[in-house]
């Protein structure tokens, strides 16, 4: 299992913080993960959403950390590809994976905010077929440098696409995953998945199951190159300390409210029911369930938070292991907890946590 970090940008009223310090600070803690020994350091993409995520532009702040780091990989999760152009894409994950010397993890999906398909001038029942043509174009162009395309929404022929990305045969591909319907694309094209945070751990460990058997269906096991193995990466917000007690004390507040804040911003998409996003109905009575009695016991018990002493975060992450998580994407303190008791969870989980799980 690989342990990799992950953040939102979130900048919560209530912490008077400043956009450029919760930059910053998060700069400061990938640096620090590089030296602690994890693996991957993730950053999402979204717009329009106040508080929950500044980042809506992660490109440049994966340019930055590539300059600050030499070892950590760096995860752009993701790229909602019916909002960008597929050319545009291949060109800046070729970019920053040269800038990075080949440590770039390209992931996509088709996002999930009416208000960011209507201010981009996309209708959501088109975002299986955008994402679908994108990918296409963007994997000739990692292929071959050179797009030849004809489809329903793109039309290229022989552009060359420049620059040529650093490690071969390309950057690592992921897509976000929630339905069941993703996962099986997931296998039918060989790539990883990116799967949490906002469903619980049985419905996450059923998922997983169904992506593993269609992967055994459309390229069984490769036992001597595990690369071209399923690859599983979930995310979870995590708090460590020595102390159980104190470990909850100090999550309590931030965790619950970046949880509220995750839960919200799917409001838009439960309201009415979008052509390509029926899958979502499922979560509309569970949303209101947790939006009326929202806690942190109540987020740890579906499996979408670890708070806890170390002994507790290794056996809850066994459990992940043992399911065919390959990658934990951690949020340490949600992205909203102090940058003191953020960077101290990081260390005690790389000295206690990561050894005892063979990292």
């Amino acid at each position: 299992m690989r342990f990799d970090l992950f953040n939102e940008l979130s900048v919560p009223a209530y912490s008077q913080q400043k956009e450029r310090q919760v930059y910053n600070d998060t700069l400061a803690q990938w640096v620090l993960g590089e030296e602690l020994g994890f693996s991957t350091g993730w950053l999402v993409e979204h717009h329009f959403m106040p508080e929950y995520s500044h980042s809506s532009s992660p490109d440049l702040f994966l340019a930055a950390a590539s300059q600050r780091t030499s070892n950590l990989r760096l995860g752009h999760a993701i790229v909602p590809l019916p909002y960008h152009h597929p050319i545009r894409v291949a060109e800046r994950i070729s970019t920053l994976d040269l800038l990075s010397a080949g440590r770039i993890e390209f992931g996509f999906g088709r996002g999930f905010s009416p208000q960011e398909y209507a201010a981009f001038g996309r209708e959501m029942r088109d975002s299986r077929s955008y994402t679908e043509e994108s990918l296409a174009v963007i994997q000739q162009a990692f292929s071959t440098g050179e797009v030849n395309f004809r489809g329903q929404h793109f039309n290229f022929s022989g552009l060359p696409v420049l620059p040529r990305h650093y490690q071969q045969p390309h950057p690592p591909i992921w897509t976000a995953a929630v339905s069941p319907d993703s996962f099986e694309f997931a296998a039918q094209q060989g790539i990883g998945v990116l799967v949490g945070p906002f469903k619980p751990w049985f419905m996450v460990r059923e998922d997983i199951r169904h992506y593993r058997t269609a992967w055994q269906q459309h390229h069984g096991f490769e036992q001597q190159n595990p690369a071209l193995n399923p690859r599983v990466a979930m995310t979870i917000g995590i708090h460590c300390h020595q102390d159980n007690q104190i470990a909850h004390e100090q999550a309590r507040e931030g965790m619950v409210w970046f949880y509220r804040q995750l839960l919200g911003q799917t409001r838009g998409v439960l309201e009415r029911l979008y052509e390509s996003y029926e899958y979502y109905r499922r979560f509309r009575a569970f949303r209101s369930i947790l939006g009326k009695a929202l806690t942190l016991g109540t987020l740890e018990s579906l499996g979408m938070a670890i708070v806890g002493d170390p002994a507790y975060c290794i056996k809850r992450i066994t459990t992940l292991k043992n399911a065919g998580v390959d990658h934990i994407l951690l949020s340490f303190g949600a992205g909203v907890l102090p940058q003191t008791q953020t960077l101290a969870s990081m260390r005690l989980f790389a000295e206690q946590v990561m050894p005892a799980l063979g990292a």
